[in-house]
């Protein structure tokens, strides 16, 4: 009996429908497990991307804040706060997308060009200028770190809406369309055998006559 107490008309055009459907279960199936194992590898080698973008950037970063705070104890907060004013309030970017089985994931590139302070020296020192190079050269990599987590998140969403499918095709679709052609099957020869006990009733009273 399927999931919904609703038998299927006992037909042979029926079961020759469900039989078609179960096929094409099965195929649909192995397509999603497939894509579930392609999925699970990505989101492993993501994994190992993300962490290893994480630790290309920790250093830079780290000595980038130590440049900014030797900055803050020689400048000031007010002198420091004064130049940060003076910093460009966006960047230039150029945003692509590439497709991961399936999963649409957007990738986030600077535009490459050349800049140079955007304060005067007089009004600095090398703790300063070493911050901002530093935070020029780290920003990259902190855009794909970031990339890398988005891309993890994504994959997994799509091998959890897989995962779903194939539950589904497993535990209710593909025994749904298995015990409907075991009942309509069993409907069906039980009517040839009815048919066949009266073409022999039939012979016999022909016969006798």
């Amino acid at each position: 009996m399927s999931s919904s107490n609703k038998r299927p008309p006992p037909t042979k055009l029926e079961l020759i429908k469900i039989k078609r459907s179960l096929i094409v279960a099965k195929s649909v199936y192995k397509i999603l497990e497939d894509k579930r194992d392609v999925l699970l590898k990505r989101i492993d080698e993501m994994i190992d991307e993300a962490g290893q973008a994480r630790t290309d950037m920790s250093e830079p970063l780290h000595n980038a804040y130590r440049s900014l705070f030797n900055a803050y104890l020689t400048l000031g907060s007010n002198k420091l706060e004064s130049i940060a004013h003076t910093t460009p309030s966006h960047l230039d970017i150029d945003v692509n997308v590439k497709v991961i089985v399936d999963v649409r994931i957007p990738t986030i590139t600077i535009t490459e060009k050349k800049l140079g302070l955007n304060y005067g020296f007089a009004d600095s020192n090398s703790n300063l200028d070493q911050a901002t190079k530093m935070m020029r050269l780290v920003l990259p990599q902190i855009l794909k770190a970031a990339e890398y987590e988005n891309a993890i998140l994504s994959l997994a969403r799509e091998l959890e809406k897989t995962q779903r499918l194939i539950n589904a095709l497993e535990y209710v679709i593909m025994p749904d369309h298995a015990e409907s052609i075991k009942f309509i099957s069993s409907i069906l020869e039980e009517r040839e055998r009815e048919d066949f006990t009266r073409l022999k009733h039939v012979k016999k009273v022909i016969q006798s006559r």
